[in-house]
């Protein structure tokens, strides 16, 4: 189950937005470097890029965010957090985090941080359960 099959599986009952947040693995900033990061691609089989400079500017950000939309082929809404990263720093969201949002505004489902706390199976059965408590 991939965050993916998730959306097109509840996108017509749940509201789904992912945030581009700060970039993770900057080509300038990321102390393992291209060589080690080339190499950690290729074993990883990912369609992530990791030769993007840090974004300076929200343009910058914004063209990094939709190259990064059309290298996952995600389908969802992308939105992209401000130069000053108020939402990573908010939901402390750095290198990629999953939350459920019920309609009042309470966190219901936090996932851990990424990727190895990225459970969309976790995030699928939050859903359910708050799907179920709406019916």
């Amino acid at each position: 189950m991939s965050l993916h099959d998730l959306y097109r599986t509840y996108q017509n009952r749940i509201q789904f937005l992912a945030i581009y947040i700060r970039e993770a693995h900057p080509k300038d900033g990321w102390w393992l470097g291209g060589g080690v990061t080339g190499l950690a691609l290729k074993l990883s089989g990912t369609k992530a890029a990791f030769d993007v400079y840090n974004p300076k500017t929200m343009n910058e950000r914004r063209q990094v965010a939709q190259r990064c939309k059309m290298a996952l082929d995600f389908d969802m809404p992308i939105l992209v957090d401000d130069i000053e990263d108020p939402v990573n720093k908010t939901y402390a969201a750095l290198p990629t985090r999953m939350y459920l949002v019920d309609e009042d505004g309470r966190i219901v489902y936090a996932g851990d941080l990424g990727p190895f706390g990225f459970k969309p199976q976790e995030l699928k059965i939050a859903i359910e359960q708050l799907l179920a408590v709406d019916e």
